[in-house]
């Protein structure tokens, strides 16, 4: 394509809600950390490599009898509170800033357990009852 000769109506996205394909044979709950995996599809918060945190579920969204794509899952970027792992795992207040990882769909960790898990999002904050994710896929991928 080449370079503009005249003013361009360019398309914008509105608000903070997206939406993207689920994942075969998977099920996200309602609040549940959402993760993207390498092929692009959205799956439940996991011990696993290969995703990246992408925001909170806002429904429940319901794939697991579906093949991939077979439905669409509305999900939020933003900022949101978890549970925090435990013992030498769990995360505290000079974690913030850093990446932080996933262990399951409500859980999140300091290390990625040895290249076992992947990146959840950011740490924002640390609270007596959990970890205050940033979840913003772009800034998370380059989160060392």
């Amino acid at each position: 394509m080449s370079a503009l000769t005249q003013d361009r109506n360019t398309p914008m996205a509105l608000g903070d809600l997206r939406e993207g394909a689920v994942a075969a044979a998977v099920k996200l709950f309602a609040g549940a950390i959402v993760m993207r995996n390498a092929t692009g599809f959205l799956t439940p918060g996991a011990t696993a490599t290969g995703l990246v945190g992408v925001g909170r579920a806002e429904a429940q969204f319901d794939n697991s009898a579906g093949a991939a794509g077979d439905i669409q899952a509305r999900y939020r970027p933003g900022v949101y509170r978890y549970a925090n792992s435990a013992a030498a795992d769990a995360i505290t207040a000079a974690e913030i800033g850093k990446a932080c990882y996933a262990v399951d769909d409500q859980t999140v960790a300091k290390t990625s357990a040895t290249n076992t898990r992947s990146k959840a999002g950011v740490v924002e904050m640390v609270d007596a009852q959990g970890v205050w994710v940033r979840f913003d896929e772009a800034l998370t991928r380059v989160t060392a």
